[in-house]
């Protein structure tokens, strides 16, 4: 499926707009917000994502030491913008090992964050344990940012949402012990406000996550 659109919320099959509908429509799910087919990383291709977008463009900045940019994906047409757009990064884990985080932005029902984070979707609100204190607070756009673990998701991975700028926040981390750079008050930057320091980004391979 990286060749041509799919669903964002399971991966299938999406038909374009037609004679019969104004809209992208999954066989499942209905009217989607399509997911454009993943790229592998580069400066130029984190741009025109950036300069599609209509949500935030999350990325850590400064990365984590030794970690890198692995991808970038997001949903939406030329009509609509990009609805969502979610950032790949991994490296060095904190207990060792690789790590690998997926931070997405996204209008309400899209479902990207659910389906990465491996949960029932398409929004949070109802799996957020918000009975607890926020696990993980994070700087986004310069604004504290509490975010909730997100229950239900399966063993290999750790999620957490939240809201920032109006729009859900997920940070979706592999393996479950990665969770640990949340806890650090990571800083989280909209890469539509970035300047020419995003031509230095360091990349590494395509993230298998973004294709799952």
């Amino acid at each position: 499926m990286r060749g041509q659109p799919s669903c964002p919320k399971c991966g299938g099959r999406v038909r374009a707009p037609g004679l019969f509908s104004d809209s992208w429509q999954c066989d499942a799910h209905g009217t989607v917000h399509p997911l454009q087919p993943v790229i592998p990383p580069s400066v130029e291709s984190l741009g025109v994502v950036v300069n599609r977008a209509r949500v935030p463009v999350w990325m850590p900045w400064p990365l984590p030491v030794g970690w890198l940019f692995t991808g970038v994906s997001h949903a939406g047409d030329d009509r609509s913008g990009g609805t969502a757009t979610a950032v790949a990064c991994s490296g060095p884990g904190p207990l060792g090992g690789v790590g690998e985080m997926l931070l997405v932005a996204e209008e309400l029902g899209v479902g990207l964050g659910a389906r990465y984070a491996g949960v029932e979707g398409p929004d949070p609100g109802p799996l957020l344990r918000v009975d607890e204190p926020p696990r993980a607070k994070l700087l986004a756009a310069g604004r504290p940012t509490p975010l909730w673990r997100v229950s239900g998701t399966p063993d290999d991975r750790v999620a957490f949402a939240g809201e920032a700028l109006g729009l859900w926040l997920w940070a979706v981390a592999w393996p479950e012990e990665s969770e640990l750079l949340l806890y650090d008050e990571l800083v989280l930057t909209d890469l539509r406000d970035a300047g020419a320091e995003v031509d230095l980004l360091p990349c590494g391979a395509l993230s298998p996550r973004l294709l799952s």
